[in-house]
């Protein structure tokens, strides 16, 4: 039988992943604290739902920076997917543009994004970035992200160093087997490692908006103090995300910081979240709060892991399943019904 819930997908990939990259995917930063607390926060929220609405033919579709989605669920940013299975990325690209949803590229991908994009073969592709300090070649990985056909930028802010995972250092994991590499890294004959840059600000923010005409989805906002700054900085968008309790260990949970987030910017540009999404509801309690969309990481890589091509679109198929059962019995039409007076504190 198929998997009937993420958290089911999650065992089926633990069985077959080796120890040592299923806690690389899973894993998080000191006591895991905001790891698990993404999700648990998602569990004290209540669905208020109405009755005797009508609700017909259901409109789960959004459009985010121009880009089409058929539902708000978009598939994060995470590295390494040969790990999970030989295809990797491109398996990831053919089932998010099946599912017709937006797919982030990681910077950190194991098949570069010129393959990437002709995997999606048309499908809605954006690609993350982490800003090098030689911007040269930050301009480089730009100008080829431009060229695959990616609709936006998606800049991680809150990674200044990397974040102190247990998990990781216990198994020695620090590197990519010899026959894998971040493909998007590669720069002539070389391949470039990944530099977490704590001199990076709102400066170089700037010159990256006049290196490209893309749009810039700055990622890893979590004070509202730094949201009102990505507005006057040219951001087109925001992602609330503490980058799945990676990087900083006790950070609160996304979903608990969203709501202050959302009424800091007032509508100025879109506001995203990911981090703990595991069901529908939780999809229609975060667009309930303010978010435009929401993306998910770690169930992606569980079913890439679990069934390649065919997990990741099992993946992507029950999530919009539940938001479309979940709508229904909100009394709500469209996701664009979702308000926060349907959003309680139960616990």
């Amino acid at each position: 039988m198929d998997p009937l819930s993420l958290r089911e997908f999650e065992a089926a990939a633990r069985a077959r992943l080796e120890p040592a990259y299923y806690d690389y995917f899973a894993g998080g930063a000191g006591d895991e604290v905001t790891m698990r607390a993404n999700e648990a926060a998602f569990g004290r929220l209540g669905l208020v739902p109405r009755v005797l609405r009508g609700v017909g033919k259901l409109q789960t579709g959004v459009t985010l920076l121009g880009c089409r989605a058929a539902m708000p669920v978009l598939v994060a940013p995470t590295a390494f997917h040969r790990l999970a299975d030989p295809d990797g990325e491109r398996a990831t690209a053919r089932a998010a543009a099946a599912a017709e949803t937006i797919m982030i590229v990681s910077m950190a991908a194991t098949v570069a994004i010129e393959e990437v994009a002709a995997a999606a073969a048309g499908g809605e592709l954006w690609f993350q970035l982490y800003v090098q300090p030689d911007l040269a070649f930050t301009e480089r990985i730009v100008r080829r992200a431009e060229a695959a056909g990616s609709g936006a930028l998606v800049v991680t802010a809150d990674s200044p160093v990397l974040g102190r995972r247990e998990r990781e250092l216990r198994h020695g994991f620090d590197d990519l087997p010899d026959h894998l590499c971040c493909e998007n890294l590669r720069d002539g004959d070389r391949v470039r490692p990944i530099v977490l840059w704590p001199e990076l600000s709102w400066e170089h923010l700037a010159a990256l908006r006049d290196m490209t005409a893309l749009p810039i989805v700055l990622k890893g906002v979590t004070h509202p103090a730094d949201a009102r700054l990505a507005v006057k900085h040219g951001a087109s968008a925001i992602m609330v995300s503490n980058h799945g309790g990676r990087q900083l260990d006790g950070v609160p949970a996304t979903i608990d910081l969203l709501p202050e987030i959302v009424a800091e910017v007032g509508g100025a540009l879109p506001v995203l979240l990911d981090g703990g999404v595991r069901r529908g509801t939780d999809v229609l309690k975060a667009l309930a709060l303010g978010a435009a969309a929401v993306a998910v990481g770690r169930p992606v890589l569980w079913g890439l892991a679990a069934d390649g091509e065919r997990g990741v679109s099992g993946v992507l198929g029950l999530l919009r399943a539940e938001v479309e059962h979940a709508l229904t019995l909100c009394g709500c039409a469209s996701v664009l019904d979702l308000e926060p007076g349907m959003v309680r504190r139960s616990c």
